[in-house]
């Protein structure tokens, strides 16, 4: 059932987003500014940071200090920031304030061990009171707009995502990105998004809804807008070596019909770019192997393909991996990609 909120055109805090916006999700070691503006380019409408540990932060750590890199043409940009505690979290906030992002999100659904011990993540969803308490905290800590994404909730015993998404409301957060799937399912199964529905077809939710979580076919878009309501749709895992996503996306929204997939040309070309903005960004040697978990996409489906991608994925040297992309395109420039 669809609410009558969904005809207006969601917004975050000021910033107004199209007729159900394509968000790029918040992805460790993946979302950084080259793969961001690769997705921008295709279409996506508001990218995040990968999160940034505000412990990190107030520690001026250089790993998560490189993380705050914004440019003006991937606005909208959200910067992501996790922890549990308040103090840290305000003044990473303070310092997040000064890259000038459009938005503050705060991490409350990542699953990964080592985050969740702290009760930083999913697993402050064990501490609602917390959660509301640090979120209220940050809102009134900072002039932009703040945005939660978190899970459903801890395990499937404790779904309250109903009360907590009212909750954060009220202390102020201008919109909430699902994940489809509780704490303790990690990835596995499939993301039920009839909860998230129920949060955005809550007569007391004003702010937009949005849903994450196997978004990972035009098809399955269409299918969280139509038939659960939802205000737009945030993509992570589709998108990893394959910023067409968004694209294809869209086309499919205005003509029912797939766009063809890109060709051998457009895949090298975009390989050679991910990889040269990667060595600009942060020099030759993390440029190289940041840049390796993007090829199996770039170029997957292709036969006899396990030679060039072994030298793209363990050569350590800039010169070798643009020569294996050059090699690609003579070798295999007339693939057609089904």
């Amino acid at each position: 059932m669809q609410s009558k909120k969904q005809k207006d055109l969601p917004k975050i805090g000021n910033i107004e987003l199209p007729d159900f916006p394509l968000l790029l999700a918040p992805m460790e070691d993946v979302s950084d500014p080259p793969f961001r503006k690769l997705c921008k380019e295709q279409g996506a409408d508001v990218v995040y940071t990968e999160f940034i540990s505000s412990e990190g932060l107030i520690r001026d750590a250089a790993k998560s200090v490189v993380k705050l890199d914004i440019y003006e043409k991937e606005r909208p940009v959200g910067i992501q920031i996790f922890g549990a505690e308040l103090d840290s979290m305000l003044q990473a906030v303070d310092i997040v304030e000064k890259s000038n992002p459009d938005i503050i999100d705060i991490n409350f659904g990542c699953p990964v061990k080592k985050v969740v011990s702290k009760n930083a993540g999913a697993g402050i969803l064990r501490d609602i009171p917390l959660m509301v308490k640090l979120t209220e905290e940050i809102v009134k800590r900072t002039k932009l707009p703040v945005t939660v994404k978190t899970r459903l909730g801890w395990d499937t015993g404790s779904i309250k995502i109903l009360e907590v998404a009212e909750r954060l409301q009220d202390v102020g957060i201008e919109a909430i990105s699902i994940h489809g799937r509780t704490r303790v399912q990690m990835y596995k199964g499939e993301a039920d998004w009839k909860p998230i529905a129920e949060v955005k077809n809550n007569q007391r939710m004003h702010i937009p809804v949005f849903g994450n979580g196997d978004v990972d076919t035009p098809e399955a878009a269409v299918k969280m807008r139509d038939e659960y309501g939802l205000d737009g749709a945030m993509i992570g895992r589709a998108s990893i070596g394959y910023p067409w996503f968004f694209k294809e996306v869209k086309h499919y929204f205005k003509t029912g019909e797939h766009l063809a997939p890109p060709t051998m040309q457009e895949r090298v070309e975009a390989a050679r770019r991910h990889l040269q903005m990667a060595i600009d960004w942060k020099g030759e040697k993390l440029g190289v192997f940041e840049t390796r978990r993007h090829y199996t996409n770039y170029f997957k489906g292709i036969p006899h393909f396990k030679e060039y991608r072994m030298k793209m994925v363990t050569s350590d040297e800039a010169a070798d991996v643009f020569a294996a992309f050059d090699e690609v395109q003579e070798k295999f420039g007339d693939f057609q990609f089904a």
